[in-house]
């Protein structure tokens, strides 16, 4: 950006933030603060009411609001007058966006960004909202109509209105702050939850578009996780049928996904989510978070299918992140913005623009391939966002097109009388044209904020991928937006983004985390989600073929997540470490919603790592997850659709024995890398996996301090040789050497997880 060199009419005290989110409002009209003393202060002083505002850089009806409103010279006069203004980064701060959204989702019955509420001094909520639009309309009041009605209350009903924020704010406290009122789960209660998720999902199943609910459609990868997750467990138990019709679902509904204009033909990744019911048209932003969930999910459904469809998309995912989304030392940036401008110099941004075609413009660019393209992906002269009443109800693209595959490749193929393979180079060849050519749009806004939690989702996949993509096909053939990189490279791309984090977000000498870097390290400490998703990242890298280190860090990670989030006596994790006065809530988040709760995840985490550690550190391990799963209970019960992957979390910690695959030998060897990808070529959510080099005396170190079992079996494997051991209800397998005896030797144990 050429920010520094353009003069402004105005310029506040945003600009010498680092967020990009706070960084584009820093020239409004409007005196924004960013969030801290200097504006309560003010506040306090002055006995003015706060007018906050959060969003996030790359969110459309927050820069709807802020043309609109925020850009407007009456406005601003308003909030300047009435108001301290103060703008918040909901990325940078989720631990505020959570105390405000809560009490606007308890209030109102809905929440979304832009998230606006007014303030008493004391940081207590008066009312609040989500966009507002300038004026008055269709019988709901405007933005300035708003002020004025604050304005108005605050002088003439002031003790009213406090006392009711304080009020909602105490009931809140109580309601989210809960305790568990046993230290354990009941009995069945786990296959009961379980159960009754699947069945909750399967009614809201859309069988003609696939996907669980009605538009508009968010992936939610967490309902996918769950109905892999009981489709096996259905399997294991002989209910064949069911399984598989649960496992239709899950496909069906990840093949409707990929051939929607929610993903990226072109340039590779998915959109936030499709406003209609096809998954056609997005908005489209696309989000770190995403990606990283869903890059998952196709490669448990690759894993589980051995179908080449699954393991591309999820190339597809890896490949844009690799292209699009790290910076120059590993690190993973956050998100791409909806809008853009359709041109350079143009005045305002469009969403959208950057993606979408004229079937003119497909034409001029592919020449002779442009009919065939154009059939592939529903192109059409008057634009093809025509499909559902929802798709495009203000004709904001008339005229243009969202690629959307309306028919399978084979089909197609065959329609034009081509092979499949050679029907796809000449689709493959084409999205790389159209890649360069809109390469040279203006591009959409990047915010290059590093978000530990969300880097941590993506080092999860990276490293997953490094295996499990070993075990497609040899002849395997890729066409663009898929690179067709050796799997390896992607355990290269998770390792340097744990250690960007390592180097730049943890502190070395307290053991904590900072939440975010862009131009050094956030002001905002570790959240519970950036301890818990960096942490199963790094189980994950250990896993699938990492170094021990990685392990480490996740066992001096989690001893720093119990200290500043656990409470021991209530049970479970609050969100905060509760040492920033200016944030009103502790919240004990379990909603597995576009990203999963950081309880779920830590039970899961715990679970992995009673099963790498002996003793005493084992058993705190499982009844520290136990106690957090109870705290849960009634939500578990009664509300089990709400959390996917905390149903899946009890689930796992029920199984009598988790299955240990110990493997020995040298880590550097293609024999060793064999046996690893062996291990991981099958889906079982309920299997650690323990990958050891006994020459090497660090490791030795590690595991005599946290394993003795584990370290003494080291010392009784054959020298130079991978081995594995496979070890289940305290008794291991006879040793085997080979990838072929040791995929056998875990489909025979496949049906011995459970009484």
């Amino acid at each position: 950006m050429a920010e520094g060199t353009q003069t402004h009419k105005h310029t506040n005290r945003l600009a010498s933030e680092h967020s990009p989110y706070l960084l584009q409002h820093s020239h409004n009209p409007v005196d924004w603060y960013p969030w801290g003393e200097e504006a309560f202060e003010k506040a306090r002083k002055n006995e003015m009411p706060i007018f906050l505002s959060i969003g996030y850089s790359t969110c459309h009806w927050c820069h709807v609001m802020e043309v609109e409103s925020f850009e407007n010279e009456e406005v601003a006069r308003l909030l300047n007058d009435w108001f301290v203004s103060i703008k918040v980064d909901r990325e940078e701060r989720p631990d505020v966006d959570k105390v405000y959204m809560t009490y606007v989702q308890a209030l109102f019955g809905g929440g979304g960004w832009p998230l606006n509420v007014f303030l008493s001094p004391d940081l207590r909520p008066l009312m609040g909202g989500t966009y507002f639009p300038p004026d008055d309309k269709f019988g709901r009041p405007g933005f300035k109509t708003i002020l004025r009605k604050v304005k108005e209350a605050w002088e003439t009903k002031r003790e009213t209105i406090e006392q009711s924020g304080a009020f909602a704010m105490e009931k809140l406290s109580e309601a989210l702050s809960i305790k568990a009122s046993s230290q354990r789960l009941p009995d069945g209660l786990s296959q009961t939850a379980l159960d009754l998720c699947a069945e909750q999902l399967s009614r809201s199943y859309d069988t003609e578009f696939g996907g669980f609910g009605n538009a508009p459609k968010f992936p939610r990868p967490v309902e996918i996780q769950l109905m892999l997750y009981e489709s096996k467990k259905q399997q294991e138990s002989g209910k064949g049928s069911e399984a598989n019709e649960l496992l239709k679902m899950v496909c069906f509904t990840l093949q409707c996904m990929a051939r929607g204009g929610i993903h990226d033909h072109v340039g590779g990744g998915f959109h936030r989510y499709s406003v209609d019911e096809h998954w056609h048209v997005p908005h489209f932003e696309k989000m770190l978070y995403d990606q990283g969930q869903l890059a998952n999910v196709y490669l448990d459904a690759f894993s589980i299918k051995k179908d080449k469809f699954y393991s591309t998309v999820a190339r597809d995912i890896l490949d844009y992140l690799r292209r699009e989304m790290i910076g120059p030392e590993g690190e993973i940036y956050s998100a791409e913005d909806a809008d853009s401008s359709e041109f350079e110099g143009a005045s305002r941004k469009k969403e959208g623009a950057f993606y979408v075609w004229t079937s003119r413009e497909v034409e001029d660019i592919l020449g002779d391939a442009a009919n065939l393209f154009k059939d592939h992906y529903y192109i059409k002269p008057s634009g093809n966002c025509d499909l559902s009443r929802m798709s495009d109800p203000h004709e904001e693209f008339k005229g243009k097109n969202v690629l959307i595959e309306r028919k399978d490749l084979s089909t197609m193929a065959s329609k034009w009388g081509m092979s499949v393979d050679e029907y796809s180079d000449i689709l493959g060849a084409c999205r790389q044209k159209l890649f360069e050519a809109r390469s040279n749009r203006p591009r959409p806004h990047l915010d290059d904020k590093v978000i530990v939690s969300w880097n941590g989702l993506a080092i999860s996949s990276f490293a997953r991928a490094s295996k499990i993509l070993k075990t497609e096909p040899k002849e395997t053939k890729f066409n663009f937006p898929v690179v067709g990189c050796d799997p390896k490279e992607y355990l290269e791309v998770a390792e340097k983004a744990a250690s960007f984090i390592r180097s730049r977000l943890y502190d070395e000498h307290t053991g904590r985390l900072h939440h975010s870097f862009r131009n050094g390290p956030s002001k905002a400490p570790g959240f519970l989600d950036d301890y818990a998703f960096l942490i199963s990242g790094l189980l994950d890298l250990y896993e699938f073929g990492g170094g021990t280190n990685w392990l480490s860090w996740a066992i001096e990670l989690q001893a720093t997540q119990d200290n500043l989030f656990l409470d021991g006596d209530g049970g479970g994790y609050f969100n905060t470490p509760g040492e920033d006065p200016s944030v009103l809530l502790r919240v004990k988040e379990d909603h597995d919603g576009a990203e999963p709760s950081g309880n779920s995840v830590s039970a899961i985490n715990l679970i992995r790592l009673s099963s790498m550690v002996e003793g005493g550190k084992s058993s705190y391990y499982r009844e520290t997850a136990d106690h957090l799963l109870a705290v849960f209970e009634s939500r578990l019960k009664d509300q089990a659709v709400a959390v996917p992957l905390m149903c899946c979390a009890a689930d796992m910690l029920s199984v009598p024995s988790r299955k240990q695959v110990v493997l020995f030998g040298d880590k550097h060897s293609p024999e060793f890398e064999d046996m690893v990808v062996a291990v991981h070529a099958s889906y079982d959510p309920n299997e650690t996996v323990i990958l050891i080099e006994a020459n090497d005396d660090e490791e030795m170190e590690f595991w005599e301090s946290h394993n003795e079992n584990i370290a003494q079996m080291a010392k009784g494997s054959p020298v130079g040789k991978a081995v594995a051991l496979v070890c289940q209800n305290f008794a291991c397998s006879a040793p085997v050497t080979d990838p072929k005896s040791l995929e056998t030797l875990l489909k025979q144990g496949a049906h011995t997880g459970r009484p």
